[in-house]
């Protein structure tokens, strides 16, 4: 029997390394050395996969910043909304590529939401970014949208702007969304997890050359401290949060930066909830595969108990 169930994970290990390999070669044809380039890949995969039938897709500016909402297109819930901040590193990702997405957590949640193309590094470093997202939440305000009514989501990069933008409404005094749903959220600009050294060389999208020109984009010719809570949220000041979701896969590099979060919004009395999905990458939700499917499901159901 012992000897089966060591045949069965040996294949699986198998198994999982192969379709590894298949992540990174994919990934590969979008990656580019060249900014202009590996932006408009992006766009490219959404504008192929991210399109449905069934879905709308309402284009608007909200100052100078492009916006859409996406929503199914049957009866859906009116009463809460989701705004999503798009990963890319701060210095890719658009609307385009956040439909890949979008359109999940639309069908899931019958929700309508929200996305903007926040201005990019290294043309506007930070705290660009960060503007921008508080100017998509001023208009929401500005709309009749109360803070209770609103799910803040978002991967990768985007769930670390996710998180300041939480960061800089406390700061500033006013009301938190009602909860926050990440996925794979870049938190830690020290690099500083142990999983950059136990995840480098499985991980099939992520890697330091990238991290760092990412980092090195997006905080500009004299950035602050790595360790400032404007560019590492992961040392910001929790305390009041509403509830956090974090999703992540066990293969990549950024693993640390959501386990070490989930510690600092327990030590800070936040309700908090970590997902670690055994075999997968970088911001997996977005794969055609069943587990992508189930991730976003789940995060349906946060969402849906949070807003009973």
């Amino acid at each position: 029997m012992k000897d089966h169930e060591s045949q069965k994970r040996g294949l699986a290990v198998k198994r999982n390394m192969q379709l590894m390999k298949v992540i990174k070669a994919v990934h590969s044809m979008v990656d580019n050395e060249d900014l202009a380039k590996h932006r408009q890949s992006q766009d490219q995969v959404g504008k192929t996969f991210g399109t449905l039938k069934g879905m709308n897709y309402r284009p608007f500016m909200i100052g100078d910043i492009p916006s859409e909402w996406v929503s199914v297109n049957h009866s859906h819930m009116v009463n809460h909304i989701i705004l999503y901040c798009h990963g890319g590193g701060y210095f890719t990702g658009s609307l385009a590529y956040a439909r890949v997405l979008t359109n999940k957590l639309a069908m899931s949640t019958s929700m309508d939401v929200l996305s903007f193309d926040y201005r990019l590094a290294p043309e506007h470093p930070y705290p660009a970014a960060v503007e921008d997202a508080v100017k998509v939440w001023d208009y929401l305000m500005y709309q009749g949208y109360g803070s209770r009514d609103i799910i803040v989501a978002g991967d990768s990069a985007g769930g670390n702007l996710a998180l300041e933008l939480g960061l800089r409404l406390k700061e500033q005094g006013r009301l938190l969304p009602r909860g926050f749903v990440l996925m794979s959220p870049w938190t830690d600009m020290t690099f500083r997890g142990k999983s950059h050294e136990t995840r480098k060389e499985i991980d099939p999208v992520l890697n330091e050359a990238y991290m760092e020109r990412a980092r090195s984009a997006y905080a500009g010719a004299q950035p602050p401290a790595w360790d400032d809570p404007g560019l590492s949220p992961l040392y910001g000041d929790f305390a009041g949060f509403p509830p956090v979701y974090i999703q992540v896969g066990d293969n990549e590099i950024l693993l640390s930066d959501s386990v070490e979060l989930e510690k600092r919004l327990r030590k800070a009395n936040v309700y908090v909830r970590l997902d670690i999905y055994r075999g997968m990458w970088h911001v997996f939700q977005m794969s055609p595969f069943k587990r992508g499917g189930d991730a976003v499901s789940k995060a349906a159901q946060f969402v849906f108990d949070l807003c009973r």
